[in-house]
């Protein structure tokens, strides 16, 4: 989205970079049409800056086709539910034009991601969210193929006994977060990018009084060998929930790849 070099459109950007809750899902004036959100946490497909750590055996250009195919699923999957609206969280910035390209053929909202790190910006996002009115809102990655409406639902179930939802990753961190407000002592101090995120958030949770419940654990994708386990331990238990498209696009990886030695 380009941007105007008016007082106005000045203004917006100062807002924007301190962290002011009208840059993110809480922007716009219409009345809230829906009960929850979901927001989708996104980077623009550029080779070379996503799935890093598959590469090698994978180049750039097919990290980037991959990733971008793992995105366009996450919003795919959101269409059949009711009840919330969905807000896709970008950077390096919404005016990418990956990201007018969703917006224009799903129908989604954008906002930017906002904050120093990942935390940062995760509890910007859910804060704006409840600024914006919602009464629950419901935040996830894209690196989990298997992320379907049931994960959304049985997060809205919980959050009805809960504080907060956590949708842990087989690694130790965590795909989905869902809260019913504010929830900034769970995104606190947290050693991003490590095996001990979730533990860590659990705890953050406990010592805030806050009520966690969890959802079943899934695989996400980060490395090539994730590819590979994926699929043949998800493939056998009936779980998998690939598109066509990304399931094409891991199949040819493993193709051209599939006699690289594990790590």
């Amino acid at each position: 989205m380009a941007r105007s070099g008016n007082a106005g459109s000045s203004r917006r950007d100062r807002r924007k970079r301190r962290g002011d809750p009208s840059s993110g899902p809480a922007a716009g004036r219409r009345p809230v049409p829906a009960e929850g959100a979901i927001i989708i946490f996104a980077k623009a497909p550029v080779p070379g800056t996503v799935k890093t750590r598959m590469c090698p055996p994978l180049i750039p250009d097919e990290a980037a086709s991959l990733h971008g195919s793992l995105v366009m699923d996450a919003v795919e999957r959101t269409r059949s539910l009711r009840g919330f609206d969905v807000f896709l969280a970008c950077t390096p910035g919404m005016d990418h034009p990956f990201f007018q390209t969703l917006a224009a053929r799903y129908r989604i909202r954008l906002c930017d991601q906002v904050g120093e790190d990942l935390g940062q910006r995760m509890d910007h996002a859910l804060t704006a969210a409840f600024n914006r009115g919602y009464a629950h809102a419901v935040l996830v990655g894209t690196d989990i193929p298997n992320l379907a409406a049931r994960h959304y639902e049985r997060a809205t179930a919980l959050l009805q006994t809960t504080d907060v939802v956590l949708g842990p990753t087989e690694d130790g961190g965590y795909y989905l977060v869902g809260a019913k407000h504010p929830v900034p002592a769970l995104f606190a101090n947290i050693p991003w990018s490590t095996g001990e995120v979730l533990a860590q958030s659990r705890a953050r949770a406990d010592r805030a009084g806050l009520v966690v419940g969890l959802l079943d654990p899934e695989r996400d994708l980060d490395t090539f060998d994730d590819i590979r386990a994926f699929l043949h331990d998800d493939a056998g238990s009936g779980r998998q929930a690939l598109s066509t498209r990304t399931g094409n696009v891991l199949h040819t990886l493993i193709q051209r790849h599939g006699n690289t030695p594990p790590a």
